[in-house]
């Protein structure tokens, strides 16, 4: 298997070759077992942010580790931003706070779901690739709406999907995780292909979103205060 660097690029240039090895790389899938420990991360900027942001913003990052229905471990940390807010390089922002996150759980995940897209991208190659890449562990992206994917809303039932597709390829589903709630935009990531995301977002989804991620969505919004 290919070998990523842990240090995360300085530049948008920098980021753009990563993402553009990325897009090509081709890692041995992962298989969710009979029992996983399923995390989730997330990272928040200042309030009252105007803009895009600048480079030197502060970022609050946090991570969840979940067996079951119940949370193994929890981590926050205060980070920099390298640069503003840019689509497709929201990794040069949050990336090296969100690893940082992670790594500092004391429990080891199976699994991790990031508030990033993954090939629904630019250069195919969003944030929840390189995060898992640089890592080292799979990844799964879910966010709120698709970034350069399309695809039309699924019916109003838990557990309906209809797919996002790229140039007609699958790259995420549409999944309504509750009833009567809008759906989320589930990504393939690092490792994970979309149809096995689908399958352990909706396992973790007691909310609109999956537990992991909402609790580090939690953490990080607790650290930022």
């Amino acid at each position: 298997m290919t070998s990523w660097p842990t240090q995360w690029p300085s530049t948008a240039a920098e980021l753009v070759a990563v993402q553009q090895d990325l897009a090509v790389a081709r890692p041995e899938p992962w298989h969710p077992g009979r029992h996983h420990v399923i995390g989730g991360c997330y990272a928040c900027g200042p309030h009252g942010l105007v803009g895009r942001g600048q480079a030197g913003d502060p970022v609050w990052a946090a991570a969840a580790a979940y067996s079951g229905e119940q949370c193994v471990s929890r981590a926050s940390v205060s980070g920099v931003a390298r640069g503003p807010y840019t689509p497709g390089l929201l990794a040069l922002r949050v990336g090296p706070s969100l690893a940082a996150a992670v790594t500092a759980l004391t429990v080891a995940v199976d699994v991790l779901i990031v508030d990033a897209t993954g090939r629904d991208h630019p250069r195919r190659a969003g944030l929840a690739m390189q995060l898992g890449a640089s890592v080292g562990v799979p990844t799964i992206g879910v966010t709120h709406r698709p970034l350069t994917a399309v695809g039309a809303p699924p019916a109003d039932q838990r557990g309906a999907t209809s797919p996002l597709t790229v140039n007609g390829a699958v790259v995420g589903y549409w999944l309504r995780t509750r009833t009567g709630t809008r759906p989320v935009a589930v990504h393939a990531g690092w490792r994970v292909d979309a149809e096995t995301a689908v399958q352990i977002v909706l396992g973790s989804a007691r909310w609109r979103t999956p537990t992991p991620l909402r609790e580090a969505r939690r953490l990080a919004r607790v650290r930022r205060r």
